[in-house]
């Protein structure tokens, strides 16, 4: 800790005192950080930056009672010849300028010590060399440090280091620096990142270990703990914000042992700095081990289905295989809909009418007669996110099918049943959702709530009447689930989808412009499939017939009082039917 602070800042302004003089400046992450960044300033320990409102500075005030020496800090660049100097808080003589870096255009970068009073702004600017022998030999250092045990030392080495590269970063993006100079400090910001989240691992084991055998002294209470060896969170160099974030990381990084450098690996991919932030946001929201996924059941949130259902209309009757507790089959029933559910795990589900959930496993499902009928529900994913959309529209033919997956589902190319249905047979439209829903927490999680970090949409196929799906590339709708939140859905069985940019009422059945099918046109066009699937059943119900063949109430008594009429069925006294052998 650096002695000479006033007492009584608070644990996580003093934090951000270290860091800002330690390494010159402070960069906040957060309106939090932000808001003791200006207490600090009302204090005289912190001054803004004169454009950017996030980066502050000590102020003399806080080295002076501090004891530090304010560190050189490169910024500014000057022009020597055909040398660009960047210049530091103290001039120099050309003849002491030390090149310690080249860019990518071949450009000397230096640094000037002591101080140019008379300089001028080159037309071409370089930023600072992120690649530096100092920089690299600091996280070299660090990772040394950190081998041997040293953990406190890495962890300030490894901070001042993340806090350079990260500034080098954000100079060389604002004179735009070549992206390979760019990069290169990414990479370093990134090194130094995995230093600093390991020694933030490491400190938490030793404190609990501390803890565990007694030799830790709490706040406040320095004698009781009795022994030698009494030390405090103090010496570790953490305080109680900072071990709640660490034992936090521990915890993942023994479950993902290549958790930080996947978090920092895929900033990297794309194109982002990895940060502290990203990190600390990916433990509230990253993938649980395959052990505890169960059958993995996320509860679709209701702003998904309110988006759908106000923009797409289904059949009378639709599927929904991976019905879970009911978070889509719900909605589907207060639009209107009938709905077949069924489920992996048998929960006990059912519907309004008191038809409990077909219970197996949706890969084994054999459509029989409810082929074609539509199809609305939220897969499971990991494992079984290819071959489930791939078995629906293979086996069970849907007129239109709607699935809430994850946006990458739009990309990949090695997984045959993927292949199948983007390529092969491509949605029509994709409803990307432009604001992420509420985060899916998995059944019986008793966690923090955290946000959600997965982009979803909608992905909607719809049949062609060769059999095929989709007109070659899918229509991409960005979407805003807050948009929905009080729109009416859809009427069910009308078929279609409307544009999102408008909310006007569905047009009343009796005013639409296309003609009205009668009764007898709807059950001759049905005639052929219900006959077949009559005989192929033998005994059924009218319910079951009625969602078997997917048809309206007054169509399936048309149909059973037409096949009484024609000697196809007979009752069997029961209340059910009996198809005639022929």
């Amino acid at each position: 800790m650096i002695e000479g602070l006033p007492k009584g800042i608070g644990d996580r302004a003093r934090r951000i005192m270290e860091t800002a003089l330690a390494v010159g400046h402070f960069r906040c992450e957060s309106k939090t950080d932000n808001a003791s960044c200006q207490n600090l300033n009302g204090r005289q320990l912190l001054k803004r930056d004169a454009k950017e409102a996030w980066l502050w500075y000590p102020s003399d005030r806080a080295y002076e009672l501090s004891g530090l020496v304010r560190p050189v800090v490169g910024l500014d660049l000057v022009e020597s010849g055909e040398v660009f100097a960047i210049h530091a808080a103290n001039h120099a003589q050309a003849s002491d300028i030390v090149p310690i870096g080249i860019d990518a255009g071949g450009v000397d970068i230096v640094w000037t010590s002591p101080p140019c009073v008379h300089h001028t702004i080159p037309k071409t600017q370089v930023a600072p060399a992120a690649g530096s022998s100092d920089l690299v030999a600091s996280i070299k250092t660090a990772r040394t440090l950190l081998s041997a045990g040293d953990v406190r030392a890495a962890l300030l080495l490894s901070t001042g280091a993340y806090e350079q590269a990260k500034a080098a970063v954000n100079y060389a993006e604002r004179v735009k620096a070549s992206r390979e100079l760019i990069d290169k400090a990414r990479l370093m910001q990134a090194e130094a990142l995995k230093i600093e989240s390991m020694c933030y691992v490491a400190m938490a084991d030793t404190i609990d270990e501390a803890q565990s055998s007694g030799r830790i002294a709490r706040k406040g209470r320095p004698k009781n703990v009795s022994g030698e060896n009494i030390f405090t969170m103090e010496d570790v160099g953490i305080d109680r914000v900072q071990l709640h974030q660490a034992r936090k990381l521990r915890n993942v990084v023994r479950e993902q042992p290549d958790f930080v450098e996947r978090v920092i690996a895929a900033r990297l991919e794309a194109g982002l700095d990895p940060s502290r932030r990203s990190i600390s946001h990916a433990i509230g929201t990253r993938s649980a081990p395959a052990g505890d996924k169960g059958d993995q059941l996320y509860q679709t949130p209701i702003e998904a289905m309110r988006t759908l259902l106000a923009l797409e209309s289904f059949s009378a009757m639709v599927k929904e295989p991976a019905v879970g507790k009911g978070a889509i089959m719900r909605p589907l029933e207060d639009a209107g809909y009938e709905v077949m559910i069924a489920d992996l795990v048998d929960r006990g589900v059912a519907t309004r009418h008191g038809e409990l959930q077909q219970v197996g496993d949706f890969l084994l499902s054999v459509a029989g007669g409810s082929a074609g009928v539509d199809l609305v529900t939220n897969p499971p994913y990991a494992e079984l996110a290819n071959a489930f959309p791939a078995h629906a529209l293979r086996e069970h033919k849907p007129r239109k099918m709607a699935l809430l997956l994850n946006w990458n589902f739009a990309a990949g190319f090695d997984d045959p049943n993927r292949i199948f249905v983007m390529d092969e047979n491509p949605p029509s439209r994709v409803y990307l959702f432009t604001r992420r829903l509420p985060m899916m927490h998995r059944d019986g999680w008793d966690g923090p709530e955290a946000s959600s970090q997965m982009n979803t949409a909608w992905f909607v196929w719809e049949r062609n009447e060769d059999g095929s799906y989709g007109d070659g590339f899918p229509r991409i709708i960005r979407v805003d689930w807050k948009a929905y939140e009080n729109a009416a859905p859809l009427l069910p069985g009308a078929g279609g989808n409307i544009a999102p940019m408008t909310f006007k009422p569905q047009p009343d059945e009796f005013a639409r412009e296309t003609p009205r099918k009668t009764l007898d046109e709807r059950v001759s066009e049905e005639r052929d499939r219900a006959l077949s699937w009559v005989r192929e059943q033998g005994a059924f119900d009218p319910g079951a017939f009625r969602r078997g063949v997917a048809v309206r109430g007054a169509v399936a008594e048309a149909l059973i009082a037409d096949f009484e009429t024609e000697g196809l069925i007979v009752a069997d006294g029961d209340g059910g039917w009996k198809a005639v052998a022929q």
